[in-house]
């Protein structure tokens, strides 16, 4: 018997743009499209072509004309500030983000043009975003505290007219100062900005630069607000940069009008939330969650979004998470996978948890790298909701695959982010570029053209756009994942395409042989990379983090999770060792560095990650690594 889902999926592969045309009923806009879609120019695809709309309209104004003026729209929360709470409602942070813009527009910013923000987890951060478009300018965030090398990369690729920016961050318990790094990098950078608006933040001064920076609280003083500018539902809403493999920079665009439907869709149909309900994504504003479904999709939605600025743990303790969810009324929470397991590693029985009212939370969704089965169920069993894994990606901006809740709640597979969503055809193709078998390992991709909201190319790199996604596959975009669907339809995202590891000939996945180790009661956190071996090509090599307060020996666990992958998956993945450390590499957004890993391993260059969470870690895995004997490579 169909379902919603089913009857949902199969019109939006049949009928595109039909069944993107009545979803973007819902949308207000100024002129409507010529077309949904627009497919003369592949693999150039245009979803809503000759249409005009305004996006900060339809996430602010539109609410506020609708009924939903003193609904909050915005709440900030900040335990590492003493534990300050701001909240906005949908007027207040309307005409916040008018006068910002206002001050834009005073500083020459006009639609097309771009703003680099380069901000901490504060509500002007989303002020700023919401701005620019209001503007029709292109605003690229950049994470708070990258370096200023990295920062200068961007501001040379985006050609900013302004810069905005703050005197720090706050990192857990540390102050980050970001005028030297703004600083340095607008000196490294060819291109110069015609100005910068710094926001004073307590902690830290700012040192302004006479005729050059402008005080955030000085300029708003003396703004006149903006009104909201149209632009074509094909023009650029933001660049937001993801890394590539050659180490620079890919600028992923985002248009304004498909981007607005699918996320608008998509608070109802994935996540089950409704205009009103209190929706928190435990980001940051710097990668595209935090664009995603901080700051866009909640609000198109009408809901209570949620901006936090602290950890998972340390902040002051493991239960951060459920204090925010309690006092703020929470029904559904996204986050990193990474975060529970850090959670668990220091409060493994929930303790914490006992003292909140969580009876208003309803789902926990989790995205950003491979939800192993252990931290599923420990959630499961501690939360008492649905735990539901999803997949997606910076390039497509919404979830490709997902228990899809609001059309119809399948049952969850562990290790499985379910199924495909509506509108992404994915198929599981081999080498020879034809699809394999159920059950069979093999290439992630979709077949064009990607549905709205995922990116119509890079920016100003159209060659790289189709060499880095499209060549290798023809007529399908590349998500460089690999993994397999079962006979139900399920997918499963095993690794990425270049962790898949070649044993003596057999190709097996590392994330595969993560599962197993995760389920050793003692592990708290896991990677697995493949080293290079003279006789079989590569072998699998083991990273175990243990939970807090484990009393038996590291030989004794190693020995079992030896044992464990032997029993699962079998002597063919040649699983023989593996070594006990405090914590694994990350960068700032969970994703464990593991390729930097295997260059430690195999001895190679490498060149230190921009978005690492702490530098000093990879010397403690090189450390680790030749303990085992493994040689430590050089940082290029």
């Amino acid at each position: 018997m169909s379902n919603a889902y089913d009857e949902a999926y199969r019109r939006s592969l049949d009928d595109p743009e039909g069944y993107w045309g009545e979803i973007a009923e819902d949308v207000r806009w100024i002129k409507k499209w010529d077309r949904v879609l627009d497919s003369s120019n592949p693999p150039f695809y245009r979803w809503f072509p000759g249409a005009e709309v305004n996006t900060c309209f339809n996430a602010l104004d539109r609410h506020v004309e609708e009924g939903r003026a003193d609904q909050l729209a915005l709440i900030y929360d900040s335990p590492v500030t003493g534990n300050s709470v701001r909240k906005f409602t949908y007027r207040e942070l309307r005409d916040e983000v008018a006068c910002f813009a206002g001050v834009l527009r005073a500083n020459g910013v006009a639609k097309g043009d771009r703003v680099i923000l380069y901000m901490p987890m504060v509500p002007e951060a989303v002020i700023a975003m919401l701005a620019c478009a209001r503007l029709g300018a292109v605003h690229s965030v950049v994470f708070g505290g990258f370096a200023s090398n990295e920062l200068a990369v961007r501001i040379d690729d985006a050609k900013p007219k302004v810069i905005v920016s703050a005197s720090c961050g706050i990192e857990g318990g540390r102050i980050i100062e970001y005028m030297p790094l703004l600083d340095g990098a607008i000196d490294l950078a060819r291109h110069k900005p015609d100005c910068c608006v710094i926001l004073a933040r307590p902690e830290a001064k700012a040192q302004l630069t006479p005729g050059r920076d402008i005080d955030w609280a000085e300029a708003m003083g003396k703004a006149e607000p903006a009104d909201c500018v149209p632009v074509l539902a094909t023009d650029p809403l933001y660049i937001l940069y993801t890394s590539g493999t050659t180490g620079e920079p890919k600028g992923v665009i985002r248009d304004n009008g498909g981007h607005l439907v699918a996320l608008k869709w998509s608070m109802k149909h994935i996540y089950g939330v409704d205009p009103g309900d209190v929706y928190w994504a435990a980001s940051d504003v710097g990668w595209v969650v935090g664009h995603s479904y901080i700051v866009y999709a909640p609000l198109f939605h009408g809901c209570t979004t949620i901006l936090y600025e602290g950890k998972p743990v340390g902040t002051p303790d493991a239960g951060a998470f459920w204090r925010v969810i309690s006092e703020h009324k929470v029904k559904v929470m996204f986050t990193a996978p990474t975060a529970f397991r850090a959670i668990k590693r220091e409060d493994p029985n929930g303790e914490l948890m006992k003292t909140y009212d969580l009876s208003h939370f309803k789902y926990l969704f989790l995205a950003g790298e491979r939800t192993d089965p252990d931290t599923l169920h420990w959630a499961e069993e501690k939360i008492g909701v649905p735990v539901i894994d999803h997949w997606w990606q910076t390039e497509t901006g919404w979830a490709i695959a997902a228990n899809c809740i609001g059309l119809h709640e399948f049952p969850v597979k562990p290790g499985s982010p379910s199924k495909a969503v509506p509108g992404w055809d994915v198929q599981i193709l081999g080498p020879d570029c034809a699809p394999v078998k159920d059950g069979e390992i093999g290439a992630i991709c979709i077949k064009l053209p990607l549905p709205p909201s995922s990116l119509p190319t890079l920016w100003n790199a159209d060659e790289r756009f189709k060499d880095a996604y499209l060549a290798e596959y023809p007529g399908y975009y590349k998500t460089a994942d690999a993994g397999y669907r079962d006979e139900d339809g399920y997918l499963y995202i095993m690794s990425r395409t270049d962790d898949i590891i070649n044993v003596a000939g057999h190709r097996l996945s590392t994330g595969g042989m993560e599962e197993v180790l995760a389920n050793h009661p003692d592990v708290a956190e896991c990677a697995v990379i493949g080293v290079a071996d003279d006789l079989k090509g590569q072998l699998p090599l083991g990273f175990l983090v243990l939970k807090a307060g484990v009393e038996k020996g590291h030989a004794e666990i190693v020995s079992d999770v030896v044992g464990m992958v032997r029993d699962k998956i079998g002597p063919v993945a040649a699983f023989k060792t593996a070594t006990v450390i405090d914590r694994l590499p990350k960068t700032r957004s969970g994703k464990i560095l593991r390729a930097t890993m295997q260059k430690i391993a195999d001895n190679e260059d490498y060149k230190m990650p921009a978005t690492i969470d702490d530098p000093v870690i990879l010397d403690e895995i090189r450390s680790a690594l030749e303990g085992i004997g493994y040689a430590g490579a050089r940082r290029s």
